[in-house]
């Protein structure tokens, strides 16, 4: 894919996994629900989850979201760089707008237990990933129209 189609891609995604890196080096991951803004991807989680912990001792990421079952429908974008945390509260709010419409849909019902709606009210962060020149990208189903045809 060419960077149009990946932002394109990711932007049509619904959920993306963050890779962070444990003390000792070791991969954590996550799967997270994800926004394009200004052409950035930006994942917001809780404050006190590990993974802030992770990215605030160490930011190097990566990213990746996916889509497809048969070979043919494959699709990826695997992002890899730093993360940052946003504090810019002019962008927050409209990170937050781009959240509301993507995923108002799919929020905690309102009959989910009070001790998960509590936990998921908690204070948030907001973190762009910075992609550096590594990332990486497909579409088998490009690959497919462009094939050239077999005779048998």
């Amino acid at each position: 894919m060419d960077q149009a189609e990946a932002l394109a891609f990711l932007e049509a995604s619904h959920t993306g996994v963050l890779a962070t890196l444990r003390a000792d080096g070791s991969p954590a991951l996550s799967p997270l629900w994800f926004v394009v803004v200004d052409g950035a991807v930006i994942v917001r989680t809780l404050a006190a989850s590990a993974k802030v912990r992770h990215i605030r001792r160490d930011p190097r990421v990566s990213f990746l979201v996916e889509s497809g079952l048969a070979w043919q429908e494959l699709q990826a974008t695997i992002l890899y760089g730093t993360a940052e945390v946003i504090g810019d509260r002019d962008l927050i709010a409209r990170i937050d707008e781009a959240f509301a419409a993507k995923y108002d849909a799919f929020t905690i019902p309102a009959r989910a237990p009070e001790r998960t709606r509590e936990h998921y009210a908690a204070e948030r962060v907001h973190i762009r990933i910075v992609p550096d020149r590594r990332s990486l990208t497909w579409d088998n189903a490009k690959l497919m129209r462009s094939a050239p045809v077999r005779e048998p």
